[in-house]
């Protein structure tokens, strides 16, 4: 044997182990992390996936605890210590979100620096698959929305401003969030609601995944309008809507898979929905969770809610 082809042959070894290794030491980051954090007295909940870019670079995607998934490009890993840095999203201030944690195990500790200044320690778990492996059958269907009262539903703040007039359930002003007592898995919805000029609402599923309610604009992005998971899945074709016109959501929600029908067109079939969207309730993903509908925005109104769910 030559040394030439001795020399590539070795040169070649080092370059297969030392990607191997590369592979080794961020395994164990990859995948999709639910994140709690505690400020204070308060529990925020959070969302971060990790995964490779080429051989050994980690980028990801990251939801704190209001606004959409962010991407983050670059995930620095080094000796079980992780950090990445975001630029601001709805914060008026102008400096970056800081994340550094330290891998335990299974889970991942450390803090998260807001742009406001506010420190917070966090506890990441791996995100559970929700994976179905048998079709739903389904129970019987369920009105949450009576047409009288607020019966079953309570409000996430200690105002409430949600009301109910001639068989409606309103929020003339931005408030409280308002929140079903019962909790639900997998299920199918039927939502009716209005919203006025410029209004801005939203269906979460689960407390945890919110179906967009907004009113068009030219400017917003793909995932942020009507029907959409906000910031995660886009209508895969547009939907006509008014203001102060009844719009109708049909959703079916089977483990973590979507499926949104608009006024009886298909826009989001059996799609993924990779985490908590902003605003969730709490980042519990393999546990059930209500039904909320977002009221700290634009007035909105809404009329018949059905739920079916599984058994």
């Amino acid at each position: 044997m030559s040394k030439h082809l001795l020399a590539s042959i070795c040169s070649l070894a080092v370059v297969i182990l030392t990607n191997a290794n590369n592979l080794s030491d961020t395994s164990a980051l990859l995948g999709r992390w639910d994140i709690t954090m505690n400020i204070g007295s308060k529990t925020v909940p959070s969302w971060l996936e990790v995964h490779r870019s080429g051989i050994k670079m980690l980028v990801g995607e990251f939801v704190a605890d209001g606004g959409s998934a962010r991407p983050i490009s670059r995930v620095n890993l080094e000796k079980g210590k992780l950090s990445f840095s975001i630029p601001q999203q709805w914060d008026w201030q102008d400096k970056n979100l800081e994340f550094e944690g330290i891998l335990q195990g299974d889970s991942i500790v450390g803090t998260i620096l807001l742009p406001d200044g506010r420190n917070g320690k966090f506890t990441a778990v791996k995100a559970p698959s929700l994976t179905r492996t048998v079709k739903p059958v389904w129970g019987n269907p369920i009105k949450l929305f009576n047409g009288k009262d607020l019966s079953g539903w309570h409000a996430s703040g200690s105002t409430n401003q949600w009301v109910v007039e001639n068989g409606i359930l309103k929020s003339p002003r931005a408030g409280s969030n308002i929140i079903t007592d019962a909790t639900f898995s997998d299920f199918k919805l039927h939502v009716e609601f209005r919203y006025p000029v410029h209004g801005n609402s939203g269906v979460y599923l689960r407390g945890r995944y919110e179906v967009q309610i907004t009113d068009h604009h030219p400017e917003t992005p793909p995932k942020d309008v009507l029907g959409s998971i906000y910031g995660f899945i886009k209508p895969n074709e547009p939907v006509t809507t008014k203001p102060n016109e009844w719009i109708t959501y049909d959703i079916t929600l089977i483990g973590r898979n979507v499926t949104i029908v608009v006024n009886g067109k298909t826009i989001v079939c059996n799609q993924e929905i990779p985490g908590i969207t902003g605003g969730a309730l709490d980042s519990h993903e393999g546990k059930p969770g209500p039904i909320m509908l977002q009221g700290d925005h634009e007035p909105i109104e809404y009329r018949k809610i059905v739920i079916t769910p599984a058994k």
